[in-house]
């Protein structure tokens, strides 16, 4: 199941050259690219379900850590943690793919980092898929993820790992216990102490902290400009994105195709039949 590529290239920041790190999928060579981008602290093999399913289908699928998760660089100056530095990163790793269109998947946070470009004159974005984030997001729901963002346990093993990421990720739904343990084995790494830490730079936390609590995001006026078929995946018990916003995403911008989970919060992990099933179907 996990036959990925492991490749990298290197972004700028305001201090020097970072590694971003991505899994490749599929034909190396496709005239149909979909690059796949997670959450705030997740990694690229959040995708490790749905990816095999497009590629194949054909689809060159393409799945970064963004900078400060999973096997990419950290950066230096904690500031840097925002869109600006992000979108540049995938700029650039778009440019690396050498294709002039690319379907974008986004979860959460990777949603955001798809609307921006999708939303920008002469877009790379051909068909964008936003799952469960929305053109207007509330303070509370950011507020409730500020508050394990900043904090980095250690831990023995990786059974505890994954008992972290059981109680982080309460809106992850249906997850196998199979898939539960694939998810703490990618994520752990190890520290120079020698424990187990989860997979991302607790420099991010601390960026978020420094930019005082959290509140509501208007992104309508970015949302507005969107001009591409799009896809809105909700979890029907998402407070991140809610009943409302989502349905009003439906009728304004590029009038998105709503798809919801019953049972499920935030965010779906794309792990389930019918929600690889819902991304297959628009992509193809």
């Amino acid at each position: 199941m996990h036959a990925y590529r492991e490749k990298s290239l290197r972004g700028l920041n305001v201090a020097g050259f970072h590694r971003i790190n991505y899994t490749e999928w599929g034909p190396e060579r496709s005239d149909r690219t979909v690059v796949c981008v997670h959450g705030l602290t997740r990694n690229s093999h959040d995708f490790d379900w749905v990816a095999p399913v497009l590629a194949a289908q054909g689809f060159r699928v393409v799945c970064p850590d963004v900078a400060g998760r999973g096997r990419s660089g950290w950066l230096p100056v904690a500031a840097s943690y925002g869109f600006p530095q992000y979108l540049a990163d995938m700029t650039a790793l778009v440019a690396r793919l050498d294709v002039e269109r690319v379907d974008w998947v986004g979860t959460s946070m990777g949603g955001i980092i798809g609307m921006m470009l999708a939303a920008q004159h002469d877009t790379p974005v051909a068909r964008l898929v936003v799952n469960d984030v929305g053109a207007f997001i509330p303070g509370t729901a950011l507020q409730a993820i500020n508050a394990y963002v900043s904090e980095h346990p250690a831990f023995d093993d990786v059974a505890d790992v994954e008992r972290e990421l059981r109680a982080r990720l309460t809106g992850y739904a249906p997850v196998t216990d199979a898939q539960w343990r694939r998810l703490a084995e990618v994520e752990a790494r190890r520290g120079d102490d020698g424990r187990l830490r989860l997979g991302y730079d607790p420099a991010i936390g601390a960026a978020m902290a420094a930019a005082g609590p959290a509140k509501d995001v208007d992104l309508w006026p970015l949302y507005d400009r969107i001009a591409c078929p799009t896809l809105l995946l909700r979890g029907a018990e998402s407070a991140l994105l809610t009943a409302d916003t989502a349905r009003e995403m439906t009728v304004r911008g590029p009038r998105a195709k709503l798809v919801e989970f019953a049972g499920v919060g935030h965010a779906p992990p794309l792990m389930s039949d019918d929600q690889i099933a819902a991304v297959r179907d628009f992509l193809v």
